[in-house]
């Protein structure tokens, strides 16, 4: 058999296997959070909010009537044009709400959890593709550099940030797939001795692709045209800094064509104007770079991080200590991969409004592939290749293993809200109120609940007294007892006694804290 045919096969088998790792997982996803929520939604409602309809407040509605923000119906398959409008309005462009829009038509007129996953599935085997592209290129120089490759990839798309990036209903796997692409493509140009245009064409429409997919991308592209702009400039390759650069202005111009509110979102939105202002606020920059630090230790390496750390501390003291001059290897790939993830890091733990995995997940991979390389380097330096290997294969089983020593999962599972789901659309399906505080207004961290309820009202900044709970609650049966959902900001306690002696019901039960609420059974 040819080695290529042999390398295709063996790739292959690892992405089967990652694909049944995948499914899986999707199988076992029990919740949505509110951003994957607002995915499904601004991919198939007539507008951006579900709480922005009259009648979404202070009305008795079923669950169809919330499952329609999740779902497309089956008059509205084939029409794209309400996701543009969504998009104009949101703070993301429009490009993965697009491919979202059309995998739900294959799940029609109701909620779905896989058209976004099986998104994920698809692009993540191409994301596995082209980490190996990319790290055949970082590796050419060892020995059995394609399996080495094959391996690390595979690795690095089963880490808890991978599988988490995967059944995470967002654009955050696309986002990935584009960074990949783009420093791939980067790597080739690197190589490039003369300009070739071909090349620049695809990074081109890699840039393109990647600029309507999510803002921080531009984060990661500037920084490689920085550093492909000094490059050109300090080798007096003026005649090829001039085709690089009008190959990103295309590109640039192309993507406000397609989607001219980019300049309102990124710079005059209320998302724009978080980040310029958190650029501005260097106060709590060490703590957000030690968290993120701490995020990647959990779901990038699966807890490991802080250890290989350590080890890589460790080999550095004993190559002083002994006097150990050999040195790692020059790789020209490595400085040109490590800046602009660096960069993107940096910023986007400045930038982002809130401290959560999703903002590094497309770099998590870079940065696993990095610090393994890293050490696989060091190993060398003072250990055979045999050993190295060794080491580096125990580490990686390590990495394998490790969530089900730290009892690790993906971050958006819920594999502990799973019961209530159950619970809530079946014995426990009875009238359902939501004491709604619209200061903490989180309604669709719980719409997934509500789409399986056959009486709910949304109750918003009720005045909670006993003559308003009885009228809410006239002509409804109770005899099976109701439901209270409670968001942030209110007496739990006494809302609950009032509630109970409106309606003459005698027990409560503590049910669940979600994502932004607390839910009470009483009865």
């Amino acid at each position: 058999m040819k080695d290529s045919n042999k390398e295709k096969i063996i790739i292959a088998i690892f992405l089967v296997i990652q694909t049944i790792i995948y499914i899986i997982c999707g199988i076992n996803k029990s919740y949505i959070h509110m951003d994957e929520a607002y995915s499904l939604g601004l991919a198939s409602y007539e507008r951006t909010e579900i709480q922005n309809n009259e009648d979404f407040y202070d009305n008795w509605h079923n669950g169809k009537y919330y499952e329609d923000y999740l779902s497309v119906d089956d008059d509205e398959v084939g029409k794209y044009s309400q996701v543009y409008e969504n998009q104009k309005n949101d703070v993301h462009p429009p490009l993965y709400y697009l491919i979202l829009r059309f995998a739900m038509g294959f799940a029609k007129d109701h909620y779905s959890k896989w058209p976004g996953i099986v998104i994920n599935i698809v692009i993540y085997i191409f994301i596995t593709i082209f980490m190996y592209l990319i790290l055949k290129k970082l590796l050419k120089e060892q020995d059995r550099a394609k399996g080495k490759a094959i391996i690390l990839a595979f690795v690095s798309s089963v880490t808890m940030a991978s599988l988490t990036n995967v059944i995470y209903i967002r654009m955050y796997a696309l986002s990935t797939l584009n960074v990949l692409i783009t420093t791939f493509l980067h790597m080739k140009l690197l190589e490039s001795e003369k300009i070739n245009i071909k090349l620049l064409i695809f990074i081109g429409i890699s840039a393109l692709v990647g600029s309507l997919t999510h803002y921080y991308y531009l984060f990661y592209l500037v920084m490689l045209y920085i550093i492909f702009a000094i490059k050109y400039i300090k080798n007096k390759e003026y005649k090829n800094l001039i085709y690089y650069t009008i190959t990103m202005a295309i590109a640039g111009i192309a993507s406000l064509i397609i989607f001219p509110y980019s300049i309102q979102h990124m710079f005059f939105g209320y998302r724009g104007q978080g980040v310029m202002s958190n650029l501005l606020n260097l106060k709590e920059f060490l703590f957000n770079i030690l968290a993120y630090i701490a995020i990647v230790n959990v779901y990038g390496f699966n807890n490991l991080l802080l250890v290989i750390l350590i080890a890589i501390i460790g080999i550095l003291i004993y190559k002083k200590k002994k006097e150990n001059t050999n040195k790692i290897e020059k790789n020209k790939f490595v400085k040109m991969i490590c800046i602009p993830t660096l960069f993107y890091f940096i910023i986007v733990a400045i930038a982002s409004p809130w401290i959560e995995l999703r903002y590094i997940m497309p770099i998590c991979g870079l940065i696993f592939v990095l610090v393994i390389f890293y050490l696989y380097q060091l190993l060398h330096t003072i250990f055979d290749e045999k050993k190295s290997n060794k080491i580096i294969v125990i580490t990686l089983i390590a990495i394998l293993i490790a969530p089900a020593i730290f009892r690790i999962e993906p971050q958006v599972m819920y594999s502990d809200k799973k019961e209530i789901v159950q619970e809530l659309g079946n014995e426990l399906n009875v009238p359902t109120i939501y004491l709604f505080n619209s200061q903490n207004n989180r309604f669709l961290d719980d719409i997934l609940l509500f789409s399986i309820l056959d009486e709910s009202y949304i109750a918003k900044d009720l005045d909670c007294t006993e003559e308003n709970i009885q009228e809410i609650f006239k002509d409804k049966d109770i005899s099976k007892g109701i439901v209270v959902f409670i968001n942030e900001g209110q007496e739990n306690d006494e809302l609950i006694d009032t509630i109970k002696k409106a309606l003459n019901l005698t027990n409560s039960e503590y049910l669940k804290r979600l994502n932004a609420c607390d839910v009470y059974y009483l009865n």
